[in-house]
């Protein structure tokens, strides 16, 4: 089997980057960009090939489709001649569905997925969904290379841009938040490294409580704030200065701008 990236974004350099420390030999995948000295420079650090043009690139059994939604077009134009049936096109292109993706490439095998930038350390959260001429085989193989890049989850297409609000842009909140705990913390006298890196872990922990708890995360809120304690005072100062409404706004922003790109 070989897969090809086209296109080398954050996103999908972050994808090839998790697929290729799964593995020992890291050769089957093709990188192929536009500025040729970033594939390069990811081909370094990771093992991968280098292809020097579109043709390279279009040989392999799975490609990944790393442009922005809005260079779709042109690729597609490109690819086209070089496509064959047996080939899945896999796409991460935020407000592209697979019936456009089909009709913009005239390939009918096209697997849509919506990955965040944690897959570079494994820790992507990735959705998906296929069309009915993608095979089982082809299904369980691509799957079982981006699970080097995290977890998967079926979802259908038109839940893809809720889940690219909370887990596609999502991390770049959670960024900010550390980031904002951090400089409380310097506020406060702290150097800034032990705080991110305190600020970080905390919010790991945090996470793994939510999931391995199968506590809902209110109640866990409702565990660390002891009565008339400091906890409690932090969480209503968050209350009060509207932190809940900052964020479902943020996601309902994300959902809006993902929705013109339809």
């Amino acid at each position: 089997m070989t897969i090809s990236f086209i296109g080398l974004g954050n996103m999908a350099s972050a994808i090839v980057r998790g697929i290729a420390s799964a593995h020992d030999d890291a050769t089957f995948i093709t990188g192929y960009n536009r500025t040729t000295s970033k594939t390069t420079a990811l081909a370094t650090d990771t093992g991968i090939t280098v292809a020097t043009s579109l043709t390279q690139a279009a040989a392999a059994d799975i490609i990944f489709l790393g442009v922005k939604p809005q260079q779709l077009d042109d690729i597609a134009v490109q690819l086209q001649p070089y496509l064959k049936p047996s080939q899945l096109l896999i796409s991460m292109a935020a407000g592209k569905d697979i019936a456009a993706l089909q009709t913009m490439f005239a390939h009918e095998a096209i697997m849509r997925i919506m990955p965040n930038v944690n897959a570079a350390v494994g820790h992507s959260t990735t959705s998906y969904a296929v069309s009915s001429a993608v095979t089982d085989a082809q299904k369980t193989q691509a799957i079982a290379l981006l699970e080097a890049t995290g977890s998967m989850i079926a979802l259908p297409e038109e839940q893809f841009a809720i889940f690219s609000a909370i887990a596609g842009a999502a991390p770049a909140f959670h960024y900010v938040y550390i980031d904002a705990l951090a400089r409380a913390a310097v506020k406060e006298g702290m150097a800034k490294p032990l705080a991110l890196q305190i600020a970080a872990d905390a919010v790991l922990g945090s996470a793994k409580m939510v999931l391995e708890s199968h506590t809902h995360p209110i109640e866990l809120v409702d565990q660390v704030c002891s009565p008339g304690g400091t906890t409690i005072e932090g969480v209503m100062t968050l209350k009060a200065q509207s932190f809940e409404h900052a964020i479902h706004e943020a996601v309902h922003a994300v959902i809006e701008k993902d929705r013109t790109f339809e």
